[in-house]
């Protein structure tokens, strides 16, 4: 019998992927909708931190990439997605730490960057196709009322990946995040 004659009667083979198909899904969901520790209205998925989930050598591996080389929250992050999957019923997976590739901004979906904004962080601006980061257009723009008339209190906000600004036009405090 072919492989495609297999494959279309149902074959065990194909029974055992479909399964391990969804276990991956399933892991892939769970480990995506993890809220980020220290920004908690955006999700793993949204941050782009979450970067792959398969099977390695029949073991459902989740490899995460930190925003920082050096970022607090990784551990937690990690504790997070181990909890979550565990509670689940998925207590044989193994989550990892990759730093290479190295994160940059332009991971965050479009939900993470509103949801950012609406929480009243600025989103980062982007990096250009060569590697190198655009432009930043400063100052950024007040989350609150969108004036540019704002100024920079602090190069670190509540975490090394935001800076402190002030708006000068309705006076209220903010933090953007940095592009990298």
């Amino acid at each position: 019998m072919t492989r495609e004659a297999a494959s279309s009667q149902g074959s065990p083979v194909v029974a055992r992927r479909a399964v391990a198909d969804d276990r991956l899904e399933g892991v892939q969901a769970l480990v995506a909708g993890i809220a980020d520790p220290e920004i908690p209205v955006v999700t793993l998925a949204d941050l782009g931190i979450l970067r792959s989930v398969e099977a390695i050598d029949g073991v459902v591996v989740v490899t995460l990439t930190p925003t920082w080389s050096g970022c607090p929250a990784i551990e937690a992050i990690v504790a997070m997605a181990e909890q979550t999957l565990a509670a689940n019923g998925f207590a044989d997976v193994r989550v990892r730490i990759s730093r290479a590739p190295a994160w940059t901004t332009d991971w965050i979906t479009d939900q993470g960057r509103e949801r950012l904004r609406r929480y009243g962080i600025v989103p980062p601006g982007s990096v250009t196709n060569d590697g190198n980061l655009a432009p930043v257009t400063l100052p950024a723009p007040c989350p609150q009322c969108g004036s540019r008339r704002n100024e920079r209190l602090a190069v670190f906000g509540s975490t090394p990946c935001k800076a402190l600004y002030r708006c000068l036009a309705c006076r209220e405090p903010f933090e953007a995040m940095k592009a990298i």
